[in-house]
């Protein structure tokens, strides 16, 4: 979720109703050595809380000393990712690539515990392929270690995003004798049913929603409001899927500069505008816009346009 969980979405998700969110990982190195855009990442706003900061690393003195600078900026907790199956983390022996070094894992789950007053939760994965699964018996572990709470993503390091999410072994996981701290679900939440089916097959603590939440903060609200009252809301009008695109594009403008954003915000377009028919010609154009006066332009020149798709829909 790089370049997404940023500050400004972060603070829209809040809006619609997530209980907490986690900020974009952070190199444990990239911060020991104060890089401008591992430091950006440590920056949220008082609105945003209950907000958790996620480090990552493949070196123990590192993510100690990272874990440290982190609490100095005074988060809720800190999130230890241990489940981050892309290549470039891998291949430096962070991220997912700890599943295939538990003794080492479980050294800088213990140094990070004992160097931070702060709750230190994890997020891991199933294992490292399907021949061995061992989530089970990690989770003790890390539970001896000291951590607050275990969020488990439903797939193998080797599965990437590909496949279906197991939720069998975090089932077991939170019904576990042995295990005694919050158990959080997490892949492949999509809407409030499989939401309320997760949490009824499974009896998780709560549920971490990732790439379904991209330009979509309004499955936040969905969930719970199925959960509290078997009701989902009207899916947003399309004058509301616009004024909170421009919010967000004009608060990620404000905090990290127009022309990264430009970039980095077309991955949200096709979130925003999701199940939209014959919509690609308009996505070509805001994806070769190179200002946000082009953008603003594209998607007021083209309202007709989107409105009778929307109502088509």
């Amino acid at each position: 979720m790089e370049d997404i969980t940023e500050a400004p979405f972060r603070g829209i998700c809040r809006t619609f109703g997530a209980d907490m969110v986690v900020t974009e990982f952070i190199s444990s190195e990239g911060l020991i050595r104060e890089a401008e855009k591992s430091r950006i990442k440590l920056l949220f706003g008082e609105e945003e809380r209950p907000v958790s900061v996620q480090i990552f690393g493949h070196d123990v003195t590192s993510m100690r000393k990272a874990a440290e600078m982190a609490e100095a900026v005074n988060p809720d907790m800190i999130d230890l990712n241990f489940g981050c199956p892309v290549r470039k983390v891998v291949k430096k022996g962070a991220g997912a690539a700890l599943l295939k070094d538990i003794p080492r894992m479980l050294a800088m789950t213990e140094a990070v515990v004992k160097a931070t007053r702060l709750p230190v939760t994890v997020k891991t994965r199933l294992g490292w392929d399907s021949s061995d699964r061992m989530i089970l018996r990690l989770a003790e572990q890390l539970q001896d270690r000291g951590i607050a709470a275990l969020t488990i993503h439903g797939r193998t390091a080797v599965q990437l995003y590909g496949g279906q999410a197991d939720w069998t072994l975090i089932r077991d996981v939170k019904q576990h004798p042995r295990i005694k701290i919050p158990v959080i679900g997490n892949g492949d939440i999509t809407n409030p049913l499989v939401a309320r089916e997760r949490l009824d097959q499974t009896g998780v603590d709560g549920l971490m929603i990732g790439r379904a939440a991209i330009g979509n903060p309004w499955i936040f609200r969905d969930i719970r409001s199925y959960l509290d009252t078997r009701r989902i809301p009207a899916q947003p009008a399309f004058r509301e899927r616009i004024e909170v695109l421009k919010l967000h594009l004009n608060r990620s403008i404000q905090y990290k500069g127009e022309q990264r954003t430009i970039v980095e915000f077309r991955k949200f377009y096709s979130g925003y505008f999701r199940g939209l028919p014959g919509l690609k010609p308009f996505r070509v154009q805001l994806m070769t816009a190179r200002t946000a006066g082009e953008v603003l332009e594209i998607i007021d020149a083209s309202e007709l346009f989107l409105q009778q798709l929307f109502q088509l829909k």
